[in-house]
């Protein structure tokens, strides 16, 4: 099975990674190179002078000293939008915008938690409910400063967990539940809209686009001028603190009762198979059950125009004959064969079904020209 561990680097590919959603980013935003950010966000504001750009940080959990969340309100004050997704957002920053938050403990979803359909909205298509399969979408905003903050988005339990916050020329957004961004919930029917959703109230022409590459990968707080424990941070929040009582009182039934017990004979385990196999056979099997074949079929255009994009460096919104012959003499494929699959392609992605014909003879072109370019499948 895959690592679900929840890093949203833009590099991992894994189901919890942002290479999707980062992807999807420089598509949105073809005009701008995007520009990651390695430093905190002091560095960062010190270093620039924007007043139209977009700011993107999507952590499992945000961590930020006095000095960050005055530099990322002064960056928005300017006029410029900041999107922070976080599975637990620093209160520091939540206080200074007159809200806060309630939050689930992974630890107690691991020990705890049941996987569901589970959904999250946005109020830019209400009613429309963006699912996958995992645990629960539960944690949401509360106490919200309702004379400058706007509520965009809800989760199953129709709490808000994504917010506006409208300060001086500029917006914050703050969403509390990351793996709405993440590769495993993006690649699911269509719920890549969400992202789209996200950033619609912002410039469509950014003055610049940085990616956070900092908060992503810090997992603990530094210094700061209040005082830290891991003890009381655990009382802040219910979830954790039920969580810490439950574990202490199961320890000392162990110790009453468990410690009395003989220990048995303990069985050798067979070590863990790899399923990865299975578990691709096993996905494409459902989606054949399915007979969704539109759905197969757009999905391989997506990746063929993506290959031919990073291969060739040719621009695949405008289908003409130009593109018909540059195509064919970057890839040495014949102009006939590539006139006669983006023929297949157009077709394909103009009719609302797809039968079995129709999906065996896109596939059998794309694969063709794979083999004439010398790609390896």
């Amino acid at each position: 099975m895959p690592s679900l561990q929840e890093t949203y680097s833009k590099k991992d590919k894994k189901p919890f990674g942002a290479d999707i959603a980062y992807r999807q980013i420089e598509a949105m935003y073809q005009s701008n190179v995007i520009q990651d950010k390695k430093q905190n966000f002091r560095e960062t504001w010190v270093n620039i002078s924007d007043t139209g750009s977009l700011y993107i940080c999507i952590a499992q959990r945000l961590f930020v000293t006095e000095e960050e969340v005055e530099a990322m309100l002064e960056y928005v004050n300017a006029g410029n939008s900041l999107f922070i997704s976080a599975g637990m957002i620093d209160e520091q920053l939540l206080d200074e915008i007159g809200c806060s938050a309630v939050y689930t403990s992974p630890a107690l979803e691991d020990m705890m938690g049941q996987m569901q359909a589970t959904a999250v909205t946005s109020t830019v298509q209400p009613g429309f409910k963006y699912s996958y399969y995992y645990y629960p979408f539960q944690n949401f905003f509360t106490a919200i400063d309702t004379a400058n903050t706007r509520i965009l988005g809800y989760n199953d339990e129709k709490k808000p967990n994504s917010i506006v916050y409208f300060h001086g020329k500029g917006k914050l957004y703050l969403q509390c539940e990351p793996r709405a961004y993440s590769n495993y919930f993006l690649l699911r029917d269509n719920n890549y809209q969400y992202l789209k959703n996200t950033v619609a109230f912002t410039d469509t022409r950014p003055e610049h686009i940085y990616w956070d590459d900092y908060y992503s990968k810090l997992f603990s707080r530094r210094n700061s001028k209040k005082s830290f424990s891991t003890f009381s941070e655990i009382m802040k929040h219910p979830p954790l603190k039920a969580a810490f009582w439950l574990s202490l009182a199961l320890i000392i039934l162990y110790i009453l009762f468990g410690g009395k017990r003989v220990q048995r004979i303990i069985r050798q385990l067979k070590p863990n198979e790899n399923t990865t196999v299975t578990f691709t056979e096993t996905i494409g099997r459902l989606y054949l059950q399915k007979k969704d074949n539109k759905n197969i079929a757009d999905k391989m255009i997506t990746y063929f125009n993506e290959y031919i994009r990073n291969t060739y460096f040719l621009n695949t919104n405008h289908i003409n004959d130009d593109f018909i012959t540059m195509l064919g003499r970057k890839s040495g494929v014949e102009k006939e064969r590539v006139d006669s699959l983006y023929r297949t392609i157009v077709a394909t992605q103009n009719s609302s079904v797809v039968n079995d014909y129709q999906l065996l003879s896109l596939q059998d072109q794309i694969q063709r020209f794979y083999t004439n370019t010398g790609k390896k499948q």
